[in-house]
């Protein structure tokens, strides 16, 4: 067993997302380009599209990114004073850069989740209801 495997075989979450661990066997299967997700694990075989990872993970990352790129935005200007194409030159691609880098990531996180939780469609018990 490896460094970036747990008990049960599979890759620690953190390592797997990083560098799109496919959960179940651990090979690099993940993802077939940089945000989208293979249909299937090449190796073991393990159905991606059965996992819904939705937007949530693009929501909050545009938000967090965004907030944390207008704070640094502020604090340069309010340091610094420099023309607005420099503000332009530096956060345009530092903000595709940052959303598009950890969305891979949270992508990953999410599914990998999903995967180990067993998390399935919601339903509603019928079995309590009175």
């Amino acid at each position: 067993m490896t460094d970036i495997e747990n008990s049960k075989g599979q890759p620690d979450l953190l390592p797997a997302a990083l560098f799109g661990l496919c959960p179940h066997c651990g090979q690099k299967t993940l993802f077939q380009s940089i945000t989208a997700f293979a249909p299937s694990c090449r190796a073991c075989g393990l159905d991606y599209d059965k996992y819904n990872v939705g937007d949530g993970p693009a929501a909050f990352l545009t938000l967090i990114v965004g907030g944390v790129i207008l704070a640094l935005a502020l604090i340069v200007e309010l340091n610094f004073y420099p023309p607005m194409w420099v503000h332009a030159l530096l956060w345009f691609p530092l903000t595709i850069a940052a959303v598009i880098g950890s969305l891979r990531l949270m992508k990953a996180v999410l599914l990998i989740l999903e995967h180990r939780n067993q998390a399935r469609e919601g339903s509603i018990d019928e079995s309590d209801a009175r």
